[in-house]
């Protein structure tokens, strides 16, 4: 598989993180010491992969159970090395969000380092 081919799998398991309410496809999809950092209505927030794992665990039922529908645009993915920027946009929780992702390559596989989020408005 091609570097950009690994980055858009790990994209793609990121996703189902949250799609699927998965504590443990979010540890897979990150690098333990990523962070998560954005800014929603109350402000910013900033969080761990621990923290934002047990976000998306405490998510019940999940977007899948709940039948919502599944919506992540990969917009683009630059590689330079072994690192990579991908911008993303995906629908979770009621809002559509633009995600920067900042991956790298470790261990021969691609994780993301740092995640920052934009709410763009309700999702569709």
């Amino acid at each position: 598989m091609s570097d950009e081919d690994e980055i858009r799998s790990t994209i793609q398991t990121y996703f189902e993180c949250m799609y699927d309410s998965s504590a443990e496809k979010a540890h897979a999809a990150f690098h333990p010491n990523a962070k998560i950092t954005g800014y929603l209505e109350d402000g910013l927030h900033e969080m761990t992969v621990e923290d934002f794992a047990a976000f998306v665990a405490r998510q019940q039922p999940s977007a899948r159970e709940k039948g919502e529908p599944a919506r992540l645009d990969v917009l683009s993915v630059e590689i330079a090395g072994e690192t990579a920027v991908a911008r993303v946009q995906d629908d979770y929780l009621g809002l559509t969000f633009t995600d920067t992702l900042a991956l790298l390559k470790t261990d021969d596989r691609w994780q993301i380092y740092n995640k920052l989020f934009n709410v763009e408005g309700p999702a569709a």
